[in-house]
């Protein structure tokens, strides 16, 4: 349910941008949705229409190759999508300056595509396509997506000039920035590695105060040869000064290490405050961030 909820509201989002931003100020975009508004500039063929359409074509083309709940995912984006920029595509107005409406064009773009992200769909569009070309003949997925985009982008020149068309390279930028950061800093989370003689008091601290597990990591110092424990510590954002303090309280000299930390999974890296139960994970950690292949450079 919450993933259904996440899919409509980022699909008004986006189908706002196109009809109220992208449509009335010449801005266009990469993917699907660009050769949609390209066309739409160019001989004023409905957007929600060729998108829609446009999708059919892909999934038809998609069916043989990728699994079912990927395309209904999608599908449901697409429709939904579809239907939102229909309903809304007569009452968009140009604003006095353009580069206005493609700034906030990329900014509101950003913000649904994220919204779609989060609930495990896409857009469909380029990255399907890529996705298809990746299973059939090995093709680089993040690459062609890419390439793809900057095909259609550019081709912008011709049909809404070169002014625009940087607009709209500048649109997508700040929509890229938008969907990192709303991806990256939701629930962004901060890795410590902690070298202390006291580690097992500032453990102790982080488990009683933060709700935040630890993990002691054996290591040795190449110029000292002598073996010591590295506390290895996850924590949350609005988290880092207090544990900052922590440390400094109980040794201001310990060397400490901190790496910002995309994505965490699996392992037990935060404690219920009530929970006796204090103990260590044993988990490695992967640090990965995500390439995520779009429709959009956003």
């Amino acid at each position: 349910m919450k993933n259904i909820l996440l899919i409509i509201v980022g699909s008004i989002v986006i189908a706002l941008s196109i009809s109220f931003l992208g449509m009335p100020n010449n801005i266009a975009d990469g993917g699907l949705i660009g050769i949609a508004l390209l066309l739409y500039h160019a001989y004023s063929f409905s957007p929600a229409i060729v998108n829609f359409l446009g999708f059919i074509i892909i999934v038809l083309i998609s069916l043989r190759y990728l699994s079912k709940s990927v395309l209904l995912k999608s599908s449901l984006t697409v429709v939904l999508l579809s239907f939102f920029t229909f309903l809304t595509e007569p009452y968009g107005q140009a604003l006095a300056d353009p580069l206005i409406g493609a700034i906030f064009y990329g900014f509101f773009m950003g913000i649904g595509f994220a919204l779609i992200l989060f609930a495990g769909s896409s857009i469909g569009g380029g990255s399907t396509i890529a996705l298809v070309l990746n299973k059939k003949f090995g093709w680089n997925v993040v690459l062609f997506t890419f390439i793809s985009d900057v095909v259609v982008v550019l081709s912008g020149i011709f049909i809404i000039g070169v002014l625009n068309t940087l607009y709209t390279i500048i649109g997508l930028f700040i929509g890229k920035l938008t969907t990192d950061y709303i991806i990256g800093g939701v629930d962004s989370k901060k890795a410590f590695n902690i070298i202390s003689p006291k580690s097992s008091e500032i453990a102790k601290r982080v488990t009683e105060e933060l709700a935040s597990s630890a993990t002691y990591i054996k290591g040795s110092g190449v110029y000292s040869n002598s073996e010591h424990s590295i506390l290895y510590i996850i924590v949350k954002n609005y988290n880092v000064v207090k544990l900052r303090k922590i440390v400094s309280e109980v040794d201001s000299d310990a060397f400490v290490v901190v790496n910002n930390v995309k994505d965490v999974s699996g392992g037990t890296f935060f404690v219920d405050k009530d929970d006796k139960h204090q103990g260590d994970t044993e988990t490695m950690i992967e640090h990965n961030e995500e390439i995520k292949a779009s429709e959009t450079t956003t």
